[in-house]
């Protein structure tokens, strides 16, 4: 990204608000704050590769929520205090059933759904399937 990418995104109406209806999101070819090298790490995913320092320091984990901006919450309403009672992942359901191609209200319901229901066993499952959904790009942007 760009180090003015929220002043860019902040500063065009137009841009705030299609990021806004697009579940916080911007489509990578259409992005104005990613660099060529941004599109090619978001599309590869291995702009995530940084958080891994944030699992070892303690602040995420390897299996969990993703994380989002805090004006996502909203669609959280009286239930995001479920979705903040456990750490950020570096990976998680909604990032292993969808991506990007699951939107708000559907985020919220895996997201939750997983909070409610963690198993050891599911976050070993999440492990095995993030992989080939990384190596595929299937909603990556």
């Amino acid at each position: 990204m760009r180090t003015d990418a929220e002043q860019v995104l902040q500063a065009d109406p137009a841009l705030y608000r299609a990021y806004v209806e697009n579940d916080f999101k911007l489509p990578g070819g259409y992005d104005p704050r990613l660099t060529s090298l941004g599109r090619f790490l978001r599309r590869s995913s291995l702009d995530e590769l940084p958080q891994l320092l944030n699992v070892l320091l303690g602040q995420m984990s390897l299996v969990g929520p993703r994380p989002i901006v805090p004006d996502e919450l909203i669609h959280y309403g009286h239930r995001a205090s479920l979705f903040l009672s456990l750490k950020p992942g570096l990976t998680g359901a909604w990032a292993v059933l969808g991506r990007s191609r699951v939107g708000y209200p559907g985020r919220v319901d895996l997201e939750l759904a997983y909070v409610r229901e963690w198993t050891l066993w599911r976050d070993f499952l999440i492990i095995l399937r993030t992989l080939p959904i990384v190596l595929s790009q299937h909603g990556a942007h």
